[in-house]
């Protein structure tokens, strides 16, 4: 059995080759795409590196063969301490190469004094990579994390305990409550203050202005908050542009002032899951070609501003959404994912209007005790 540290570029192939060991018999498992994942540990392309590092090994099991891959990090807290993370862990059934692995994760943790880890989860955003997978009822989604059953007995073996249930929801255009959830976002939409509307690509510099000042008003209270930068946004939303048509993004204002989003993308895995974690110039066209056939749609960023939170904005954004779904007559199915439990309200509204529970993933913690 050995431990290799991903230190040189000729080494990441074999970070990617682990999965094909684990998942070989696995006929539900859809390989990410490898070019999201380096761009994590990336520092040109990923901003945590501004506050923290990240480092990534790979086992070899006692046959030679690739058996187990982790990566460990932290994030420097914004006040004091670090908070560690411990991410992308994968590894065959076997729980001697198991704890080795996590051996070697928290130890460097602990030399870097973290005051906690919290695991599986991104040294990034909180929209990908993040959480262990629980239960499923339906297919892994594009950029979420899929594990076997048998990870959670050996994460909660090690004193890591829940911190946050994450619950995913899907709602089909069959089962959504239209005229009960009709009548409570003709309430707001109805304001002659208010205003719901889509991204225009072709105003794309004003919408990305408007997303960051939305995101930085609302997120400003969140713990480890990094301001976002019109031009970055901007930069990004073209790049989604081909898995995000324009009535996936609906923007609300009151009179001028920019207020709340909600922005979905197509469902890409249902079209990457044939690219076994590929992305070149091949599936790029392939993905151009088929993205026509995706039926479905992943919610990926909802927010408010705090002056206007439980007005009903949310609603007035879900029912433009679906507004702009029905004209397309695209898309058969939304997955809203990141349910918090913290967030009883937003379960309650959900299910009220015809959603149904299909994921359940766990972000777990483990306290650090002072002196180690």
């Amino acid at each position: 059995m050995q431990v290799i540290e991903i230190i040189e570029t000729k080494q990441v192939a074999l970070f990617h080759s682990v999965l094909e060991r684990v998942y070989r018999d696995d006929k539900q498992f859809i390989f990410p795409i490898e070019d999201d994942i380096e761009a994590v540990f990336d520092k040109n392309k990923n901003k945590s590196f501004q506050r923290g590092n990240i480092r990534r090994w790979v086992l070899l099991g006692s046959d030679g063969l690739l058996a187990g891959r982790i990566a460990a990090f932290y994030f420097q807290k914004s006040q004091s301490g670090k908070r560690g993370g411990i991410g992308f862990f994968d590894c065959v059934d076997n729980t001697e190469y198991a704890t080795t692995l996590w051996d070697v994760a928290e130890q460097y943790l602990k030399e870097e004094r973290c005051e906690f880890i919290d695991a599986p989860i991104n040294f990034g955003d909180r929209d990908s990579f993040w959480g262990l997978l629980i239960h499923s009822q339906t297919p892994i989604s594009y950029k979420e994390n899929y594990n076997p059953p048998y990870y959670q007995k050996w994460i909660e073996s090690r004193g890591y305990s829940v911190e946050i249930v994450q619950n995913t929801y899907e709602i089909t255009n069959e089962k959504f409550n239209y005229k009960r959830f009709r009548t409570i976002a003709d309430r707001v939409m109805q304001k002659p203050n208010y205003r719901f509307v889509f991204l225009e690509y072709g105003q794309i510099a004003t919408f990305a202005k408007d997303f960051v000042s939305i995101y930085n008003e609302a997120w400003a209270f969140h713990e480890d908050f990094a301001p976002l930068e019109s031009g970055i946004l901007q930069k990004r939303l073209n790049e989604i542009k081909p898995a995000m048509p324009k009535e996936f993004a609906v923007f609300a204002y009151d009179n001028e002032k920019p207020i709340g989003f909600f922005i979905a993308i197509l469902e890409l895995n249902q079209v990457f899951s044939r690219f076994k974690g590929k992305m070149g110039a091949l599936q790029k066209m392939q993905f151009l070609l088929n993205r026509k056939n995706i039926d479905k749609g992943k919610a990926i960023v909802f927010g408010i501003v705090p002056s206007h939170q439980n007005l009903g904005i949310e609603t007035g954004l879900i029912m433009k959404f679906h507004e702009g779904v029905m004209q397309s007559n695209r898309i058969h199915t939304l997955e809203l994912a990141w349910i918090g439990d913290f967030n009883p309200k937003m379960i309650s509204m959900l299910e009220a209007v015809g959603a149904q529970k299909t994921k359940i993933h766990h972000t777990y913690r483990k306290e650090i005790a002072e002196g180690i």
